[in-house]
């Protein structure tokens, strides 16, 4: 797949001297669905702002699609849509003619068939002549999705799409991410819901303080980085951790009546065998075994508290 989103040498520097993004480098392909994850304040919404042209930045340069985000700004814009934190609709305005405007905005043609197709989507078909005051939140962040996808971008934007919303509408918001991708479109979500990132995206970018600190598929991710745990539980409990194990990076657990193993899965030797047949010499039975493998928000964490320190 080709680049479809480019960014090079982004940076955005605010007058009282504040570096709100640090030489940001990212090329994201066509029909992606990249994530980013980041704590609040990081500058996930400062990236996306800057790059649907809502923010100027300092130095760097765009393109979508081949077209210069400043020098061909009209071009670029067309192809993005987003869908903002903060709710942004009128209230006394019915959620059809909400989309009737949006469409129109961007020069589209009216198409009210496209336009119910997505309010179906979003289970909200049975909602389109009620006023945006009628609906309740979940309503109102389907309405700013479908408001996002009124004119059939290239490009859409999620910042923070299942804040505050029900598990119900974040498992469709993710069948319906998917389904755009199926159909060309290509997808950056910010989010703070670590199972979202595992559940959707191809990719995953971590930012922190300005600055993205790694982007990559979210498979190789976890394996690269991840660690596994093994947990042997003891057929009874142990007062202290055996001397024939101190060489490998185990501790005993509270109840002392299990081990807890730590291992790199990039290694190409566990040392799992030579535990276990450790453990049998020392004559201490073992009646199950269970592995743990680090998760997306495990690698997060480590990533960001790495940069901390």
């Amino acid at each position: 797949m080709r680049d479809f989103l480019t960014i090079k040498g982004l940076s955005k520097n605010y007058a009282n001297g504040f570096e709100a993004l640090k030489t940001i480098n990212l090329r994201v392909k066509e029909t992606e669905i990249l994530a980013l994850l980041g704590p609040n304040g990081a500058g996930k919404t400062t990236l996306i702002s800057t790059i649907c042209g809502i923010s100027k930045f300092t130095h760097g340069k765009i393109t979508l699609a081949g077209h210069d985000i400043v020098l061909n700004y009209r071009a670029a814009r067309k192809m993005i849509g987003m869908v903002p934190q903060e709710l942004s609709l009128e209230s006394f305005e019915t959620v059809i003619n909400t989309l009737r405007f949006s469409r129109g905005l961007f020069g589209k043609s009216p198409n009210d068939s496209y336009l119910e197709d997505l309010l179906e989507q979003l289970s909200l078909l049975d909602k389109r002549n009620s006023q945006i005051i009628e609906l309740s939140g979940g309503m109102k962040r389907r309405v700013s999705i479908a408001k996002a996808l009124s004119h059939e971008p290239r490009l859409l934007f999620l910042d923070e799409p299942t804040a505050g919303v029900d598990v119900e509408l974040r498992k469709d918001m993710w069948l319906l991410v998917r389904r755009l991708r199926n159909k060309g479109v290509t997808v950056i979500l910010t989010t703070h819901y670590i199972e979202e990132a595992e559940a959707i995206a191809d990719r995953v970018g971590i930012i922190d303080k300005g600055q993205l600190l790694l982007v990559e598929e979210k498979g190789s991710l976890i394996q690269r980085l991840g660690q596994k745990q093994l947990i042997i539980e003891l057929q009874a409990p142990l007062k202290d951790l055996p001397s024939i194990l101190s060489d490998y990076d185990i501790v005993l657990g509270a109840d002392r009546q299990s081990l807890i193993y730590t291992y790199n899965m990039r290694s190409g030797h566990s040392g799992i065998n030579n535990i276990l047949s450790n453990l049998t010499q020392s004559g201490i039975i073992f009646k199950d075994l269970q592995t743990k493998q680090s998760s997306l928000e495990d690698i997060f964490m480590s990533l960001v508290n790495e940069k901390v320190a």
